[in-house]
């Protein structure tokens, strides 16, 4: 895998740096896009800064090429995959929460509206 998915010696710093820093990260910056009710599109640009910064800090500590589109690539898609887990699973709490009388929760990233609720396509 070293040289497809990283480019430090060990896969060990590869899985520090993207997956848990950035990671978390990631999911906090899709926390804070739908706690403030933003659309999730806005979560992309987000994560397309936020892969610099992951790239910068594979560069700066542990001397990875910092403008290396495909590695860039990479923590970018895995940081995307975080982020929009941390936005689908808030916002479903949201929407259970908020509006409790009318959808309940079908799981961590889903909710549904409640029995006899009518709800308008565009709430869905």
């Amino acid at each position: 895998m070293q040289g497809v998915l990283y480019e430090e010696p060990s896969a060990w710093l590869f899985l520090l740096v993207t997956v848990v820093m950035g990671g978390w990260l990631a999911w906090m910056t899709g926390r804070a896009i739908a706690l403030t009710w933003r659309p999730h599109y806005q979560l992309v640009l987000y994560v397309l800064v936020l892969g610099c910064v992951v790239r910068f800090i594979h560069f700066a500590l542990f001397h990875a090429t910092l403008l290396s589109p495909h590695y860039y690539l990479v923590d970018t898609v895995i940081l995307m995959a975080f982020a929009f887990a941390g936005w689908r699973y808030n916002r479903a709490r949201q929407m259970t929460r908020q509006y409790r009388w009318l959808f309940e929760r079908t799981g961590p990233f889903g909710w549904k509206p409640r029995e006899g609720v009518e709800i308008k396509p565009e709430l869905r």
